[in-house]
């Protein structure tokens, strides 16, 4: 190979080592720089003519060699290094950088090292974004669980407050034991409830919402005993047309709010003008369960309040009770679960609700 050759291929590797964005440099055994490429100067807010053949490493890290000084007498000693190093620019910016140290050798002696740093600040983002979705994921699940129980257990504590009213107030003992076997069936309820919220308790650091076979026709008879009280009160009608054998895949405890929030708002937007009729049936579509939950009751300009009809806070009616977070916890279980749901609703004529859940 003849000395222009040389040069050539020389000149080509500093080309290259100047166009890639990786840090690259070369310390000798006294530490003194001997090369260092465009990112590499830049990096440091230096020249080349600052740097190579002048300044140590010493120097040009300042206050960061102390941290690196392990790592530069093992490269020295001849075993690879690599590691991570958060360094401050002279812009003040601070970066996440990733650094591999190799030693050179001449003759079979150590005479220097070469180092590659590597900025990994966008994967370090990356990661830390992650990390925050992963916490905001954690907080609203615990956000919609804390909501689920109150919205659970208020269906109890809200029916057990009447059961004992009527307990209290029964003038025969044929009310009074038709109360307690109200009562019976509550407790029996309560107790089915907190087993699954334990479960969920038990796998909340679970990235996933377990889903299991679930025979939706039992819940809706568990939900129609809940609201024993409240039905019988309105002297509503309850009405389960769905298929006994008809199983879907979701949540025990989002089950159970889901139907209890929806089969509750039933009475609770009931209209004064005509006894109230709740009806649900099922059917299945492709490959989904498609449960429709209807009563006769006040329904919902959808023209004027369908944008909001899930959103938090809001609320269509002059309810005292209502407070604007059934629906819109309903419709983050629904879809936790996989599931979709619709409405159909005119005002004074009652609404429907389709809720589409996974086939089992």
């Amino acid at each position: 190979m003849t000395a222009s050759e040389k040069n050539n291929i020389a000149l080509y590797g500093v080309m290259v080592a100047d166009h890639v964005p990786a840090m690259l440099a070369y310390w000798d055994k006294e530490l003194i720089c001997r090369f260092a490429n465009t990112a590499y100067l830049e990096w440091f807010g230096k020249t080349r003519e600052q740097m190579v053949g002048k300044m140590t490493i010493i120097e040009l890290l300042g206050p960061l060699y102390p941290l690196n000084e392990p790592y530069i007498k093992a490269v020295l000693e001849g075993e690879t290094q690599t590691f991570e190093r958060k360094i401050t620019q002279p812009s003040g910016f601070t970066r996440d950088t990733i650094a591999n140290y190799t030693p050179a050798y001449r003759d079979g002696n150590v005479v220097g090292f070469y180092v590659h740093v590597t900025d990994i600040t966008p994967v370090k983002l990356q990661e830390l974004e992650r990390k925050n979705q992963i916490i905001s994921e954690q907080n609203i699940r615990l956000i919609n669980f804390s909501n689920t129980i109150s919205h659970n257990l208020k269906s109890y504590s809200r029916n057990l407050e009447m059961i004992l009213k009527l307990y209290i107030n029964a003038k025969d003992e044929a009310t009074k034991n038709k109360m307690l076997n109200h009562l019976q069936i509550i407790a029996k309820g309560f107790s089915g409830t907190m087993a699954d919220l334990n479960k969920v308790i038990d796998a909340q650091n679970g990235v996933d919402e377990k889903l299991e076979n679930l025979n939706l026709y039992d819940f809706i008879e568990k939900t129609k005993h809940i609201l024993g009280i409240e039905i019988e009160l309105n002297n509503a009608t309850f009405i389960n047309k769905v298929d006994p054998h008809l199983t879907l895949l979701a949540n025990a405890v989002y089950l159970e709010s889901i139907l209890l929030n929806f089969c509750s708002n039933t009475i609770k937007y009931r209209s004064p003008e005509r006894h109230l009729v709740i009806e649900l049936s099922s059917k299945i579509e492709t490959n989904e369960l498609k449960l429709s939950i209807k009563d006769n009751g006040l329904g919902i300009n959808l023209e004027k309040h369908g944008k909001d009809l899930f959103k938090m806070y809001k609320t269509f009616h002059r309810n005292p009770d209502a407070q604007g977070i059934g629906l819109f916890i309903s419709k983050y279980q629904i879809e936790a679960m996989g599931g979709r749901i619709t409405v159909e609703s005119e005002v004074d004529k009652g609404t429907t609700f389709h809720i589409f859940f996974l086939l089992a």
